[in-house]
């Protein structure tokens, strides 16, 4: 189901874009017009006769007038959901019959439309399924042109029609050269061709009078009238409908169907079985995705709304937060001077302890280091060990996961402040420092630092460099300022002992406990900040199946601490508070926003391939400037340099779709009830803090332990 169900969704929006841009005319639509040719091989019959044209034996082919004092009036291009309802209220009004040769693309979005036609007497014709001069195809093109076209009228009435009228036809004397030969091979496919005696002009919106003048027939002769009830406006075609019909009545016309008034059988020939079931399969299948696209579109306007709200919000809040904690004079209270118990968890981090210990041993505030093994196979803790570092100890435990090993250093530490890192990441001098600054303020709980990708200098390092500095940091500065910090990074944060304590520790019941910690202290009361001068150098995943496997779990993770604290919504105090803003941002701007963002990129696509491209690209760009202007911000507030921005649009169309797969499958895994093991990344160990060693402070000892606490060798 994982990779089943991307891929299958992926697949049913393409052919659900690709149905819609089919109906709508915006793939394979021509919009071509033949100017008119020599007409030397069309019969003098044809030109000098009726506008109706029997060609269904090639060398009988013979023309047919209306009778006289008998209108067919006749409406193309329908139907259409404003104009045509109204076109048959003035009908039905006034008791006229009428044929509506109406075109496959309207007739598929809009069946409910011919059904009414058909029920009210009216005849339906066929006009091609996308409109375009049949004169400029092969027979092959006509064949699906006039075969579609009669699939959406199966699937909308239960009918077949014979009658055909070509798009941009005119009257009989207006056959040429060009059009004759289609006329000829629509004919020997069983179609009456209906043109026209007299043209509204309709569509050049002259004004009433002047449509109905110019569809009104001569000396009581019979006549074939032109309207449209689409293709634009068609207001003065109502009003003139309403003003012909009871004119022409009060001067002997009756108002037929084209084979009415030919004394004709009906053109209608009812459809059933396959025929029929398949073109309401093909009917359902545009209402669906027509309805569908619709709701995308609508999440498109949603996303772009989010795009400029999120956005807005991080430049304001953050703005705001630097120039709170930037300004002359501000502090947390006391200095914080005493010492830190520092958490260590490592499960197999050869490559990477000795320079994590290292960084730590330079640290200018006074540490003690616990590095908890937590079952590696690789020699790691005898690594540490055989550093002999002061200050530095290693406690040995089976493997049991990370929440376990850091509750078991919790359990060891011999401070009342307690920073906790990850196995992989090192710190520069002043970061311990930075990190328990906060703490002067004993409504703080907990601090997140900063974290910095080390290994940035390959393309997915840049990405995910761009990810931190702009996703993770700029947030974390908004979410500090709403007092709602989500995530404390597990490569960079600090706790006091008495909070973790008071929540029970660090819990194995979610994937992400870093965020689950921190979403349990803003309910239990306490403040969680951002100390953005807490730098922490960390070792990103370097390879796509890497980061498909850690962002796999930390989305699913998020997943279920949200979960997890839920029910925050309706409580009251300090968790209802976090319940009603932190949750919901947490849950828009985590969860559902980065599954909406790749909506931009599919439109996008379609826009560029069907849709008005110019206009697309400059959407999408508009787009990415505001991403840039945000991210230029963001490196400025961190002090780093914007030189790999310029990898920022390919991260936009390739590094988002990664990580939309990759919510989509934590979803999945959510709703099937799958549970998701812990997957270790392999690391190089080539992480360095930039930063020059300083001599750490003198170490004061640490507080006896009890017996539940003593040091583990």
């Amino acid at each position: 189901m994982r990779y089943t169900l991307p891929t299958l969704l992926l697949v049913a929006l393409a052919v659900m874009l690709m149905l819609r841009g089919y109906v709508h005319s915006e793939i394979l639509a021509d919009h071509r017009v033949r100017a008119p040719a020599a007409t030397d091989e069309v019969p003098q019959r044809i030109l000098d006769g009726g506008p109706v044209i029997d060609a269904r034996r090639k060398t009988e082919a013979k023309s047919l007038a209306i009778p006289d004092h008998k209108i067919a009036l006749t409406f193309d291009d329908g139907p259409d959901p404003v104009w045509t309802p109204k076109v048959l209220d003035v009908l039905k009004k006034y008791g006229a019959h009428a044929t509506f040769f109406v075109t496959g693309t309207m007739t598929s979005r809009y069946p409910a439309l011919v059904k009414r036609m058909v029920d009210e007497g009216h005849e339906v014709g066929v006009h091609t399924f996308s409109h375009p001069d049949l004169s400029f195809h092969s027979r092959s093109r006509i064949d699906w042109e006039l075969t579609q076209n009669q699939l959406a009228l199966a699937g909308a009435a239960g009918i077949r029609s014979s009658l055909f009228r070509p798009p941009y036809s005119s009257f009989a004397n207006a056959m040429d050269n060009e059009s004759w030969p289609v006329t000829q091979y629509i004919g020997n496919l069983g179609y009456i061709t209906v043109l026209d005696s007299t043209d509204s002009e309709d569509w050049k919106r002259p004004g009433i009078a002047t449509i109905s003048r110019n569809a009104a027939p001569r000396h009581g002769k019979g006549a074939v009238v032109l309207m449209h009830d689409s293709g634009g406006d068609r207001a003065q075609t109502v009003a003139a409908l309403a003003h012909f019909l009871p004119k022409e009545r009060s001067k002997g016309y009756t108002f037929d169907t084209v084979s009415e008034a030919l004394g004709a059988p009906s053109a209608h020939t009812p459809v059933s079985g396959l025929e029929l079931w398949k073109g309401k399969a093909f009917v359902g299948a545009v209402a669906l995705s027509d309805n569908i696209t619709t709701v995308m579109i609508g999440g498109l306007a949603a996303v772009g709304v989010l795009v400029i709200v999120r956005f807005g919000l991080m430049l304001l809040l953050s703005f705001a937060h630097a120039r709170k904690v930037r300004r002359q004079g501000f502090g947390w209270g006391d200095e914080v001077t005493e010492p830190v118990t520092v958490l260590v968890p490592a499960y197999n981090e050869r490559a990477c302890i000795a320079n994590t210990v290292r960084s730590l041993m330079k640290s200018d505030h006074p540490v003690e280091v616990i590095v908890i093994d937590d079952g590696s196979t690789d020699g790691t803790a005898d690594i540490v060990e055989a550093m002999w570092l002061p200050n530095v100890r290693v406690v040995r435990q089976e493997n049991s996961g990370k929440p376990a090993a850091l509750n078991r250093g919790i359990a060891e530490a011999g401070h009342d402040l307690i920073v906790m890192m990850d196995g992989d990441t090192v710190f520069e001098p002043p970061t311990v420092r930075e990190l328990v600054r906060p703490f002067g303020d004993p409504r703080v709980g907990a601090v997140a630092g900063n974290a910095k990708v080390g290994n940035r200098d390959t393309l997915i390092g840049a990405w995910q460099h761009i990810e931190y500095v702009m996703g993770f940091n700029l947030d974390r500065r908004m979410y500090d300022v709403l007092g709602c910090m989500p995530t404390i990074p597990g490569a960079v944060g600090a706790f006091r002992r008495t909070a973790l304590e008071r929540v029970g520790g660090m819990s194995e019941d979610t994937l992400a406990e870093d965020t689950d910690i921190t979403m349990a202290l803003h309910r239990d009361g306490w403040r969680v900040v951002y100390a953005e001068r807490a730098r922490a150098w960390t070792e990103a995943p370097e390879s796509v199946q890497q980061l498909w496997s850690q962002r796999y779990r930390w989305s699913y993770g998020t997943m279920q601490a949200i979960w997890k604290h839920r029910h925050a919504a309706v409580e009251r105090g300090p968790s209802g508070r976090f319940g009603r803003v932190g949750l919901p941002l947490v849950s828009l701007f985590m969860v559902v926003f980065p599954l909406l963002a790749p909506l931009i990129d599919v439109f996008l696509l379609y826009g560029l391939v069907f849709g008005p491209t110019a206009h697309t690209i400059v959407a999408w760009l508009g787009v990415l400037l505001i991403q840039v202007v945000c991210a230029a911000y963001a490196f400025r507030l961190d002090g780093e340099r914007v030189g790999h921005l310029i990898s920022l649009p390919l991260q936009q169309i390739l590094y988002r779709q990664l990580m939309y797969v990759v919510l989509l499958q934590s979803w999945v895994t959510a709703v099937t009830g799958g549970r998701l093991r812990w997957q270790k990344l392999r690391r190089t160990g080539t992480v360095q803090a930039p930063a020059t060693a300083t001599l750490p402070l003198p170490i004061p000892g640490p507080r006896q332990h009890s017996a539940a606490r003593r040091p583990v060798a």
